[in-house]
């Protein structure tokens, strides 16, 4: 009689080559990206393609940051999505308390309609909202970009759920009692328990923001208004299609992104694992 099979055993390899190739096919365009920043512009389509650049250059980088204003564009970028992201964090905390907590009239209703707008693309509603902001005279880049990131449908509904599982009413009960006010509690007692899944909402609001194309494509007109994505779309739209200046300040680009992971991490791991647990 022969041994019975471990199917563990069998799994394993399966499971180690599905996860290299994800890996592979997720990490092989930021390397090549990486590389190529580093290479000259003669090289970067090489045959046969070499990941570690020979010779290796800073020569893009110091290009870009001296006769390219990718400072000015970096910086439009990055006080845009931190403003946004402060914004939104604050008003999706504020409506999903009032939604998790309060009973007033239509509450279901409203709660419906916005629950609904996640399934509306944002394509749809661009030339609306841009419209609305020109005819009211509130169209100035450095408010109307932030306006689609104020009030996300997906933010509401997160902070939203994550009140109701993690925020007892009688803790609120009691501080109704000690004479607080309702915008005492939410400030004083709601938004520190809400902190785990304010850094992940804060973390995915900004990188929204951040890497936003679209929006900023439609609305600013001003190459002295560009944000990032804006600005290293212009060096790809020149006659002399400058791959080398993209690819250096794409990799630049990255870094916030990173940046802003690595300090709430801890942050964006409590939040998402809290809602799955409690989920």
């Amino acid at each position: 009689m022969s041994a019975p099979v471990n199917v563990t055993v069998l799994r394993r390899p399966l499971l180690y080559t599905t996860l290299g190739v994800l890996l592979l096919a997720f990490t092989a365009p930021l390397l090549w990206a990486v590389s190529g920043s580093f290479k000259r512009r003669g090289d970067i389509f090489g045959y046969p393609p070499k990941l570690i650049p020979s010779p290796a250059t800073l020569a893009n980088f110091r290009s870009l940051l001296t006769e390219q204003p990718f400072g000015r564009w970096f910086l439009m970028s990055a006080v845009v999505a931190l403003l946004a992201t402060v914004v939104s964090v604050f008003v999706c905390a504020l409506a999903g308390y009032g939604f998790a907590k309060f009973r007033f009239a239509g509450k279901r209703f409203l709660f419906g309609v916005m629950f609904s707008s996640l399934s509306i693309p944002f394509a749809v509603i661009l030339v609306p909202l841009f419209v609305i902001l020109v005819k009211t005279g509130l169209g100035s880049p450095w408010f109307a970009l932030i306006v689609p990131w104020v009030a996300p449908a997906f933010g509401i509904f997160m902070m939203q759920q994550y009140i109701v599982q993690s925020v007892p009413d009688e803790i609120l009960e009691a501080a109704r009692i000690d004479g607080a006010s309702e915008f005492g509690i939410f400030r004083r007692v709601v938004l520190p328990l809400l902190r785990p899944s304010l850094g992940a909402l804060g973390v995915w609001q900004f990188l929204q923001s951040y890497n936003s194309f679209l929006w900023p494509l439609v609305l600013v007109s001003d190459s002295s208004q560009y944000t990032l994505p804006l600005g290293l779309q212009t060096l790809f739209r020149a006659e002399n299609r400058q791959y080398d200046l993209v690819l250096a300040g794409s990799v630049l680009a990255v870094l916030p992104a990173v940046l802003v992971f690595v300090l709430l991490r801890k942050q964006l791991l409590e939040g998402l694992s809290t809602g799955a647990v409690k989920g």
